[in-house]
């Protein structure tokens, strides 16, 4: 127990002091090279954060456990868009660029409802067993290569020219990378000593791996959101976050399944409904939450998107909710 502890805390203090690393130099990163925020958040940092969930799927679709490939990219998301969003906007309110809600966003739940459908071929096409395959897969894939070109193409948006307060260029790399080693090793040892802990505590390992696995290997999204939120960089915070999510779906477990095909257990459909009720839930908080600054400054022609602390702890017991749910379903049914 003490070695846990132990392993518990110091991966916190990595993944806190990576993030910090990560978002200092993945920001400064896009002043030099003229892009957006928000396109290293949904891009660069996305695919840092999302790093312990690719090594995850990769050893589960090697050794054939599907149940784990699919089931901690859910859980993943779900913890992202409920626990860390919700966190991160209570830390600080997220200013939401009209692009994230009106395109990344609806993006998001594409991917949603694109496994929901691509996993069902019991529902959909009536076959006597469920599964993503290779076929699955390399459309997921084609799916991603769409999302990058798209953000290839906003790269400048609400973006002005380099920052001559920028740190040099190594050392803007050289964050960076210590940073996301930081993050991936931090979330490592925070899982593992999580893990030991719960299960010498009595706790199922099934509960564990819907709950501690899939919430730790989120937890360099969170790492990184908050120290974004923080330091006022909320177009990372948001972009990584709903860059992560499309990453889980689009390139993880796309990648998963070319590796080898993953069956399905129809009792996952639940928890891919709360990936796809999280994200419309996102969705409308940003877009018609604070309904009285709206009332009062309804003569304004333009929204202000704004992902306010009330809206966040909206996000953020909703998460709780369903971990009440998991744990009920695990022990009673």
């Amino acid at each position: 127990m003490t070695t846990a502890l132990i392993s518990l805390v110091g991966g916190f203090i990595l993944l806190i002091k990576g993030a910090d690393w990560l978002v200092e130099g993945s920001s400064s990163l896009a002043r030099r090279l003229g892009v957006s925020d928000l396109m290293i958040g949904l891009t660069v940092v996305s695919f840092g954060t999302s790093a312990p969930e690719l090594v995850v799927n990769i050893i589960a679709s090697f050794q054939g456990s599907a149940s784990i490939a699919i089931g901690n990219i859910v859980g993943s998301n779900i913890s992202n868009t409920l626990l860390i969003l919700g966190a991160t906007a209570l830390v600080a309110p997220l200013a939401v660029q009209k692009s994230t809600v009106l395109k990344e966003i609806p993006f998001t739940l594409l991917a949603a409802v694109a496994l929901l459908v691509m996993a069902n071929d019991t529902l959909v096409d009536g076959y006597p067993a469920s599964e993503l395959g290779r076929g699955d897969g390399l459309i997921f894939l084609g799916f991603f290569a769409i999302f990058l070109y798209y953000t290839f193409g906003i790269r400048h948006n609400g973006h002005e020219k380099k920052s001559k307060a920028s740190m040099p260029l190594l050392r803007a790399w050289f964050l960076f990378a210590v940073g996301l080693a930081g993050l991936v090793l931090g979330g490592k040892l925070a899982v593992s000593g999580a893990q030991t802990i719960a299960l010498q505590l009595g706790i199922s390992e099934a509960l564990v791996g819907l709950t501690v696995v899939a919430l730790g290997t989120s937890l360099p999204e969170l790492a990184a959101s908050i120290v974004a939120a923080k330091k006022g960089k909320t177009d990372i915070a948001v972009g990584n976050i709903v860059g992560s999510n499309i990453f889980n779906i689009f390139w993880i477990l796309g990648l998963s399944a070319v590796i080898k095909p993953l069956p399905f257990q129809p009792g996952l459909n639940i928890d891919l409904g709360v990936v796809a009720a999280s994200t419309v839930l996102l969705f409308f908080l940003i877009h018609n939450g604070g309904m009285h600054k709206r009332i009062l400054l309804w003569w304004r022609q333009e929204r202000d998107y704004i992902l306010n602390r009330f809206e966040g702890g909206v996000l953020f017991l909703g998460y709780f909710a369903y971990l009440g749910f998991i744990v009920y379903r695990d022990l009673f049914l």
